[in-house]
């Protein structure tokens, strides 16, 4: 039995003490300076409870307090990196990471504590993981393709600044979707690669097309570099939708969502809807990626995170088993309940 097994079973309650202090710590980091009362309504803990531990903290010389807010001190932000792992073992990530391995039949799977439906931080932690996984793969000469969403758009903010290697090209993978800029496959694209000292090529089209304008628009020369590029991508990093919660945001007509709901869809990705098997059970003409292109590409890299994404993330990790799968606790431990509730 290790120490954190021993303290666990001899002071079981300082297990949750080191959580709530390694949270309000990592929470003061992502957004300091901050107040109490905001960091109180973030963590949604009392007022008083804050102010103890922050008091504890300080005394500790792990934050200080100011009149801007409060900040994590130098020795705060290296003791938050090297409780990482300790944190992950409590809460038994590594188990969980190889449960989902056998259970979804992939060649890996990252896991990042917490629950990103109900914290902004876990869904920082996806981006930061999977831009740190990136940076590991990257490769000279790689071109990669980048889907959009707000998870995709995390992983550019949390990407770090620096070139990894030498004549990198990001282009995004699909076209745009929605009325968000920020979170547009093109604007993720651009970010990704001025932080890695990369070149890039925009996609100036709407995902959602007609086929006779898709037809048309992929004779202009402009689109079609892109789209032929495609075909060459060495890594694509692609978020994973709802198929029910994707159908809203296209817009799709009554009777295509009446088909995806008695073909089962759950998930949805680049384009294509899936049943949890992983069953392409609709298509919609769109500019971008195709599942033939999808099943050629070196590294394909899956992030998506919260309960509501379980069935989802199932479906499109049927698609290949040889995937990287970045997801949350919550998901991860939804996904397990579902496996084994279909075991009975």
């Amino acid at each position: 039995m290790n120490l954190i097994e021993l303290e666990k079973k001899i002071v079981p309650e300082i297990v949750d003490l080191l959580e709530l202090r390694y949270n309000i710590l990592r929470n003061i980091l992502y957004n300091e300076p901050i107040g109490r009362r905001s960091l109180a309504m973030k963590l949604n803990i009392g007022e008083r409870t804050i102010r103890t531990e922050v008091n504890i903290l300080k005394k500790q010389g792990l934050v200080t307090i100011g009149n801007i807010g409060m900040q994590v001190t130098e020795e705060g932000k290296n003791l938050i990196e090297n409780l990482d792992d300790i944190i992950r073992e409590l809460r038994g990530i590594s188990e969980l990471e190889v449960k989902l391995k056998d259970i979804l039949n992939i060649k890996n799977v990252i896991v990042v504590p917490g629950n990103s439906d109900e914290s902004e931080l876990v869904l920082s932690d996806l981006g930061k993981t999977t831009s740190m996984h990136m940076q590991n793969l990257i490769r000279d000469n790689y071109i990669i393709g980048i889907t959009g969403g707000t998870t995709m758009a995390k992983i550019a903010e949390e990407m770090p600044m620096g070139k990894v290697a030498k004549n990198i090209q990001i282009i995004p993978a699909r076209g745009g979707l929605g009325k968000d800029v920020e979170t547009q496959s093109n604007s993720i694209a651009a970010k990704i690669a001025k932080k890695l000292k990369a070149s890039y090529k925009l996609l100036h089209v709407p995902d959602s097309i007609g086929q006779k304008t898709l037809y048309g628009l992929l004779e202009l020369p402009d689109i079609k570099e892109v789209v032929d590029l495609l075909d060459e991508i060495d890594m694509l990093i692609f978020g994973i939708g709802r198929a029910d919660v994707m159908a809203g945001r296209r817009n799709l007509s009554e009777d295509i969502i009446r088909l995806l709901n008695e073909k089962k869809a759950v998930g949805e990705a680049f384009g294509h809807f899936f049943d949890i098997y992983g069953t392409m059970v609709w298509k919609m003409p769109t500019i971008g990626i195709s599942l033939d292109s999808f099943k050629k590409i070196k590294h394909v890299i899956g992030v998506a995170g919260g309960e509501k994404k379980a069935e989802a993330i199932m479906a499109i990790s049927s698609l290949r088993d040889d995937a990287t799968i970045i997801t949350d606790e919550a998901a991860a431990k939804k996904i397990i309940r579902i496996a084994n509730k279909a075991t009975k």
